[in-house]
């Protein structure tokens, strides 16, 4: 296989983001295709994830973004792979680019749902479960997710506090981070007397429904390394894996097999072990989901997950950081930029623009993004280069 460097990548700020989806997602590839060092025209190929563009009653969204580009010949294709799409995109572009097919491409997540109100953006959501036997029968994402909370605090004993101690870490994380939704610290007092939203999962378990775009630039280092502008980050390894789709089908409901299997895909194609990886972004859209993938994917055991958060573990400052950039819990869920904002800040950290959530001295990342409750997963392992 080509080696395959990640050589540019930007993001905006998440939350409500005025303007179309459309120009999000130009302004930040552009941004990224500058940072990379390489030309519009030198891009052999563009995916775009945009789960819920039909909420701006656009779709084919690729020869849209390229033709602002400047490159309308370019080929695009649509990666959908609920909130996940944007890692499922960059694994197509690592698959061409390592299989000789391409030398360069641009990976785009964006998604656009503030004009929306709560129940049509929520139903939005909803259509990543199981249609015919969650949403329609009522289930949304914070149900669900408050389904396998409430299995992991029966089978291990997790406490309020634990996943607490998850909420306030990344909200402090992402005060120190410009592009973040929410900038502000918040408290365990805060987080403890905040309203119930679905037992037991409270106000300040849930990711917000964010805005927002993110775009990657990978290469072939080969045809491009003396153009770069930015410290590239090499992919070690792309992974993906599934699980059965809906909750009522699976035998257990304290694991997602799917982060197990992806991770364990990683780590043997990067041929590193956990002790190499100097810090994480993993999927927490709920608390739960955060304390579930640390577990899952073998950096902590069962049941302990969430003990090693409250113990300060998993701070910036910790044995193993994990969500430096406030991760969707803080830093915002634009559904289809959430992948592709996990990579921004891998090379916001190896760039040395993290500020006071500089994880020093960091060599391997790893990028873990679920789509739904597990039925999808993708994990990328990155090295500084």
């Amino acid at each position: 296989m080509e080696e395959v460097w990640v050589a540019g990548a930007a993001m905006n700020r998440f939350g409500k983001v005025p303007g179309m989806g459309r120009e999000m997602a130009a302004n930040v590839s552009l941004e990224a295709i500058e940072k990379s060092g390489i030309s519009p025209k030198d891009i052999g190929y563009t995916f775009i994830s945009n789960a819920f563009g039909i909420s701006e009653r656009q779709a084919h969204l690729g020869p849209l973004i390229n033709t602002s580009l400047g490159i309308p010949e370019v080929p695009s294709a649509t990666i959908e792979s609920a909130c996940s799409s944007s890692s499922a995109a960059l694994h197509e572009a690592f698959v061409h680019i390592a299989g000789g097919f391409i030398d360069a491409a641009l990976v785009v997540g964006v998604e656009k749902l503030s004009h929306l109100e709560t129940l049509a953006a929520t139903s939005y959501f909803a259509m990543g479960a199981d249609y015919a036997f969650e949403s329609k029968n009522g289930a949304t994402f914070p149900g669900l997710y408050a389904t396998l909370a409430t299995a992991h605090m029966k089978k291990y004993g997790t406490k309020h506090e634990e996943l607490g101690a998850i909420a306030v870490k990344n909200h402090v994380n992402a005060s120190s981070n410009p592009h973040a939704h929410f900038q502000k610290p918040i408290s365990m007092e805060t987080y403890l007397n905040s309203p119930m939203v679905s037992f037991p999962l409270k106000l300040y378990d849930c990711c917000p429904f964010s805005d927002g775009a993110a775009a990657v630039v990978v290469v072939n280092p080969a045809k491009f390394k003396k153009d770069l502008k930015e410290v590239p980050a090499a992919i070690r390894a792309s992974a993906r894996a599934g699980s059965i789709a809906a909750l009522q089908d699976r035998t257990d409901l304290t694991a997602i097999p799917a982060s197990r299997l992806a991770a364990d895909k990683a780590l043997h194609q990067a041929k590193v072990e956990h002790k190499d990886i100097d810090f994480m972004e993993v999927h927490d859209c709920f608390t739960i989901a955060e304390v579930l993938a640390m577990e899952d994917m073998g950096f902590f055991a069962k049941g302990t997950a969430g003990k090693a958060a409250a113990e300060g573990q998993t701070r910036v400052d910790g044995k193993l950081p994990v969500n430096p950039s406030g991760g969707l819990k803080a830093k915002g869920h634009p559904v289809s930029a959430t992948g592709a904002a996990q990579i921004v800040e891998v090379m916001e950290q190896f760039n040395g623009r993290a500020g006071k959530r500089e994880v020093k001295g960091a060599e391997y990342a790893l990028a873990h993004n679920v789509g739904a409750t597990g039925g999808s997963c993708s994990v990328h392992i990155l090295q500084r280069v």
